[in-house]
Formats: structure tokens, sequence, C-alpha cells
């Protein structure tokens, strides 16, 4: 059954969460454990203790194509236990720099983050909060997503409703966290990732 969550409804807890602004200063760590897809760095993902309070995930190609990541914590970082040194490293101040020693793999995931030029977003302020049907402005009110826009069409108004299929994965567009839709049925839109997407668009 499809719900619909008013943003009247957004608890003390969820409206006090931290916006992107607020976690520019800390230090954002690359990973590469040569997941295949996406699907397989999640669930790696999922396994960490404490979370990361923002999570990207980024395709590379070199040395071999498979799935890299950023990652962002508030506090302790967890022990990546089984870890080589070299797939695990966090970007000094400088856009784009990457440590020395940092395998390019991890390099590249940690550039693209700090300069938000490319990247998908798993983790961040308020995705616990996208569930059910929620307005194009409820979505930007509960969660650090900047920008909605429909695939090919611009901007979407900011009174449509998605059907966030409990899944929502932006990602960063010319430096903007960015979710991308497509039309749906009844004049709501879905987002242009789904938990289970198509044969022909799980090839992509």
């Amino acid at each position: 059954m499809t719900t619909h969550r008013s943003a009247a409804a957004a608890t003390t807890p969820a409206a006090a969460a931290p916006a992107l602004a607020d976690l520019a200063g800390l230090p954002v760590h690359g990973i590469s454990l040569e997941h295949s897809d996406t699907v397989a760095a999640e669930h790696w993902l999922a396994s960490l203790s404490p979370a990361p309070v923002l999570a990207f995930t980024h395709l590379v190609r070199m040395p071999r194509p498979h799935v890299a990541l950023s990652l962002v914590f508030a506090g302790t970082t967890p022990d990546f236990a089984g870890t080589a040194p070299t797939d695990l490293g966090n970007a000094p101040s400088g856009l784009g720099a990457a440590p020395m020693g940092l395998s390019s793999e991890c390099a590249e995931a940690v550039a693209e983050h700090r300069a938000r030029s490319s990247g998908r977003a798993v983790l961040y302020p308020g995705v616990e909060l996208l569930v059910g049907t929620l307005s194009v402005a409820e979505v930007l009110e509960l969660s650090a997503i900047e920008k909605v826009e429909i695939l090919g069409g611009g901007p979407a108004d900011p009174a449509t409703l998605i059907d966030t299929g409990d899944f929502v994965r932006p990602q960063w567009r010319s430096g903007v966290l960015t979710l991308i839709t497509t039309p749906a049925a009844g004049g709501r839109l879905v987002p242009f990732e789904t938990r289970h997407p198509t044969p022909c668009c799980a090839a992509h």
C-alpha cells in the first residue's frame, strides 16, 4: 500500500538532521574492494558500524571496472578489518587531492566526492524519511537532496508527488545533489533508479 507522508509530520530529530554544508569539513574516505556492482557495494556498506553519515558509490574503470565508495563519518571511523592500506585513505583539504599511497580508484572516488562532480548517494541526511509517497517539496525539505529533475524535462514542480519505492538514490550533478525522476501513472513521478531495475536498465 502506498502512503503519503506530510512534511508537517516530520519529527524533531529528523528536522535537526545535518545539512550537506554542515558535513563539508569532515574527512572523506575512499575505499575500493572491487565490488562488481552497486548492490554488492551497498550490501557491504550495510555491515559498517558505525554507519557513515554520507556514502556514495562511484563507477571506476581502472585497473578494471568496479564500484568504489567515498565515505564520511561524523565521529569514530570503523575498523576496516582486512582492507589493504592502499585501499583506504582520506583526502586533505584540497579539492580533488589524494594522500600519498592512496590507490588510484580510491583517489578518484575521493576527488569526485570533494568536487561534487560525480557519485551516487546511498546514505545522506534524511534518507530514512524518504518512504511512501512524498511531494517534490517534501523530499527537498526532509532530506539533503537539493534538486529534483525529470529526466530530459528540467526541474520538477514542487507540488508533484513522487512514489519513492522506499529507494531514493540521488547523485551529484554540477555540484548539486540531484534526484532524477521519470513520469509515472496518475501524473506522479518515480525515481529513475529503482530497487529492482528491468534487465535492459540493469545492464547499464
